[in-house]
């Protein structure tokens, strides 16, 4: 039975007299799985309202944020004390300095950090500090990794782009992508070469660590600690851009999860409890760089903003108590197991992958998908209609089969073990 979305189209037909393509950001539109994107009124816990009234167990949790639900009690507290004082200053707060020894303190490969509003503005930023650091101008980057949508790095991307079959995007600069290397995921070969023809030239290499926008493309422990190493060799920095698994597969991202240590971190999403906040950071050394100490640019009028560091606080808060992470990983394991033990069961051609409480489904058989290439396109058919088919359950994806699910603290064993059989159903009604 269809669910009534009356409401969201009637917003829908409204807002896009106001926004291009009705949103606010490209893959909300729904234009992959078809129909009219939810427009949400409410969420609590694991639980999402669209403006119809229609109930939704949410698996995209804000795009990853969200890793103790909607309306976390110690967040909205937080929020709410602190909005008592004034919403921003454009000036230092105590709470910025709470948060930095928070994540610091708990964190060994930093030694200073600077907050930023958004994950591509902290990328952007590590990349310019990478580039005067080091002096020179070239940077590599890997096919199907998303840093967030600056010049540079828009290049066979993928979140949005990948969803829309877009491999770069209309008014970047010839000059800017010039400046960026492209190369395949898990290929040494490539690395090398590419390290040979222009080390002299290459301040970095920026990497996903766990990849985890354009499927769940889990690297190999090996290719990760090779890249640590060529970029000793050659003198260029490694970025990890932990945007969406810093804090979320540990409270140290990646970089803990594989014993490998970065020259600079990225972050966002989870490190503002649900508030537009991004960071980055290195050691001393490197971040003496950053102005005012250093000559390299960076600057924010909301950086630091007192609500979202005080969110943030309490959501890392929540991340550092006992087991934690271990038992948020246990539960998404029990989830993601019984939807393969069922897959398999049913003789499907489709995987789950998981990485601590992030999931996702793919529309093949293969054991391991560790490259954008390897991702079958005719899979996006099938997530269109598994999509639309799970909505009228009551369960919410993101809306394209290229991103990934994400399990919260607020997900009870009980409402995932049913929306596992929920899943499995609808995926044997699938025509594969």
């Amino acid at each position: 039975m269809e669910l009534s979305r009356t409401k969201s189209a009637e917003l829908y037909e409204i807002s896009k007299t106001f926004f291009p393509g009705g949103v606010n950001s490209p893959v909300r539109a729904f234009r992959s799985v078809g129909g009219t994107p939810l427009f949400i009124d409410k969420g609590e816990g694991a639980y999402i309202w669209d403006a119809d009234g229609n109930k939704y167990l949410d698996f995209c949790c804000s795009w990853g944020p969200l890793i103790s639900g909607h309306r976390n009690p110690a967040v909205e507290s937080a929020i709410f004390k602190t909005m008592q004082n004034g919403f921003t200053f454009g000036a230092p707060t105590k709470a910025e300095n709470e948060l930095a020894n928070l994540i610091i303190t708990n964190h060994k490969y930093l030694d200073k950090i600077r907050f930023t509003s958004s994950g591509t503005e902290a990328v952007m930023s590590a990349l310019r500090l990478a580039r005067g650091y080091t002096g020179k101008d070239k940077i590599v980057k890997f096919e199907g990794c998303y840093h967030g949508h600056l010049d540079y790095l828009l290049v066979k991307a993928g979140s949005g782009l990948a969803t829309s079959g877009v491999g770069t995007s209309a008014g970047i600069p010839k000059s800017a992508a010039e400046e960026t290397l492209v190369l395949p995921l898990d290929d040494e070969s490539a690395v090398e070469k590419v390290f040979r023809d222009f080390g002299d030239q290459i301040a970095a290499i920026i990497i996903e660590p766990i990849p985890a926008n354009n499927g769940l493309l889990i690297q190999r422990k090996e290719y990760l600690e090779f890249l640590r190493s060529i970029c000793d060799k050659y003198n260029a920095l490694l970025i990890f851009d932990e945007v969406i698994s810093g804090f979320r597969v540990g409270f140290e991202g990646a970089s803990e999860l594989y014993g490998i240590k970065p020259d600079i971190l990225t972050f966002g999403k989870i490190v503002g409890g649900g508030l537009p906040v991004g960071a980055f950071g290195a050691n001393n050394e490197i971040m003496s760089k950053i102005a005012p100490d250093g000559d390299v640019y960076q600057a924010g009028t909301l950086s630091g903003n007192p609500l979202a560091m005080r969110a943030g606080a309490a959501q890392l808060e929540c991340c550092l108590k006992e087991n934690f992470y271990s038992v948020l990983e246990a539960k998404t394991k029990v989830f993601t197991d019984k939807l393969n033990r069922g897959i398999t069961e049913s003789g499907l051609p489709v995987k789950v992958f998981q990485m601590a409480s992030i999931f996702w489904i793919s529309f093949s058989a293969q054991s391991h998908i560790r490259k954008a290439s390897d991702i079958k396109p005719e899979g996006a058919q099938l997530f269109k209609l598994w999509h639309r088919n799970l909505l009228n359950k009551g369960l919410y994806l993101g809306p394209s089969g290229f991103e990934v699910g994400f399990v919260s603290m607020a997900h009870s064993r009980e409402s995932l073990d049913s929306a596992a059989d929920i899943m499995l159903e609808e995926l044997k009604k699938l025509p594969f």
